[in-house]
């Protein structure tokens, strides 16, 4: 086991609260197309003031105040987006001084799309179990409302704002990560993308409107990902020596209605051992996961001693899953 102890868990969202029944108007559709297209009651849309890092600081601050962490007991800042507040500097270097982190403190980012939070924890444990540092926060935020194209019903009605953080350190190696495993498959890698934004494509490159958009194809994400993910989790329990009836909760990336449906059947677990909060909060991109894991352990379904199995699928087409012993 990779020793990593979780001290504290925050999130945030924007104030502006969406309703399916707002979009039915303000797209023009029939009451309850919404609803039933997405299967979210409501999400959460970022303001034009409102500002990822800031977001993303709001969370921060929220767990150190849960945990009674001082932010100058922060080592490290891991910002983990599935998009970038801007090309540069990164994100994290944007957030230090909005959540009170000392100027001085080093911040990076890591991106692995939605499966960002999950590669951020993975490397801040391997930071801490070398001793490099003692205790690291890793915050998710994502501002999905940006780049939506409300043209495209199957990529925009199943998304919301949002950020999370969790402030972690080694412990004493009683609780820690017992497997993690990432897969990519670029022969997804076009299924979900914003084509502008780094260095492919620009304005003196013919970039369109639509290149800072995003795209997906839904039916061929799930088809792909449906083919690999039974050798993907047994590759993932059998290097873990687990099973997943010692599984105690189902942490998934809430990606969609129908993933969220099939994701209990999928692992042949019970319905309430999955945590699910899709419908009030949609698809959060990065902030997916670690916001399922705070309301988990928030509500007590993610305990001390349990073990919960965090996964998802991500752009790329990849492929994430840890199992933590908390």
């Amino acid at each position: 086991m990779l020793p990593l102890r979780i001290l504290a868990t925050g999130k945030a969202l924007p104030a502006r609260q969406v309703t399916s029944a707002e979009l039915d108007t303000l797209l023009g559709k029939a009451a309850g197309y919404v609803r039933k297209t997405s299967g979210i009651d409501h999400r959460y849309h970022a303001g034009p003031g409102d500002t990822q890092s800031a977001l993303a600081a709001a969370a921060l601050r929220q767990a150190m105040t849960r945990g009674g962490i001082a932010p100058d007991s922060i080592g490290l800042v891991i910002s983990a987006a599935g998009v970038q507040e801007q090309a540069l500097p990164c994100t994290g270097a944007r957030l230090l001084e909005a959540a009170g982190i000392p100027a001085g403190t080093p911040a990076f980012d890591v991106n692995a799309s939605c499966l960002s939070f999950l590669a951020a924890l993975q490397v801040a444990a391997s930071l801490l179990h070398s001793g490099t540092y003692r205790r690291i926060a890793v915050v998710a935020s994502d501002l999905a409302s940006r780049g939506l194209d409300w043209s495209q019903p199957e990529a925009s009605l199943i998304f919301g704002d949002g950020a999370a953080a969790a402030v972690v350190e080694r412990g004493d190696g009683s609780t820690g990560i017992e497997a993690y495993r990432m897969e990519t498959y670029p022969a997804g890698k076009a299924f979900c993308e914003i084509r502008a934004g780094g260095t492919r494509t620009s304005p003196r490159m013919g970039a369109r409107e639509s290149d800072f958009l995003f795209h997906m194809e839904g039916k061929r994400v799930f088809k792909m990902a449906s083919t690999v993910m039974d050798a993907f989790l047994a590759g993932l329990l059998g290097a873990g020596k687990l099973r997943l009836d010692e599984i105690d909760v189902v942490v998934p990336h809430q990606a969609s209605h129908l993933a969220m449906q099939h994701i209990g059947r999928r692992l042949g677990v019970p319905a309430a051992s999955v945590v699910d909060i899709y419908r009030s909060h949609g698809n959060q991109v990065a902030a997916s996961l670690p916001t399922a894991l705070h309301e988990a352990m928030l509500s007590g379904r993610a305990s001390a001693g349990s073990r919960a199995l965090l996964l998802g699928t991500a752009a790329g087409l990849t492929l994430g899953a840890m199992v933590l012993r908390l």
